[in-house]
């Protein structure tokens, strides 16, 4: 019967231990709004005005992160630019010597995970570039532009949108 135990007490783990601690906020909704407004405009203009791409599905996930959970250890700038930095890295060897096989879109996320974790550097919305390095095919050009300079400009809009806010300091942590 011990097996049945162990069966019962692992999917009870599922349930859930409380209800949601996040509060609804009427001025984190509109920092959130405003940031994530201006960060994308911002990088999609810079999109149009040049024949550079600085613009990635990732920045928007980003910015919910650096807007709206701005002191959450994810969110700091070197989880933002190093996420980001790193991830792209790992998809750029990796379709560098696979090509956009499926196993090395697996591979490469996997082992994002495993680069950001051990560089102190995870950034959720980062495990996304990957996926779409190996199966666009980027090359190391990418690294440069959108990933490290859009990061960045992620993280120099949330530095002024956040430090506007009397209550906020941005970031909690450089390094």
């Amino acid at each position: 019967m011990s097996g049945g135990w162990r069966i019962k007490e692992f999917v009870g783990k599922m349930k859930g231990r409380s209800r949601t601690p996040l509060k609804i906020s009427g001025s984190v909704a509109l920092i959130g709004g405003l940031g994530g407004l201006v960060t994308i405009g911002v990088l999609g203009m810079l999109t149009e005005l040049t024949t550079a791409v600085w613009l990635m599905a990732s920045f928007g996930a980003s910015c919910v992160l650096a807007f709206v959970a701005w002191d959450s250890p994810l969110s700091q700038p070197r989880n933002i630019i190093g996420g980001h930095f790193f991830t792209s890295l790992v998809g750029v060897l990796l379709y560098q010597i696979g090509g956009s096989q499926l196993w090395v879109v697996a591979v490469s996320v996997g082992l994002a995970i495993v680069a950001m974790h051990v560089t102190k550097t995870t950034h959720p919305p980062a495990g996304a570039n990957p996926i779409v390095i190996v199966m666009d095919g980027k090359g190391w050009e990418f690294l440069l532009s959108p990933v490290l300079i859009g990061a960045v400009v992620v993280v120099l809009i949330a530095l002024f949108v956040n430090n506007m806010h009397k209550k906020r300091a941005y970031p909690v942590f450089w390094v």
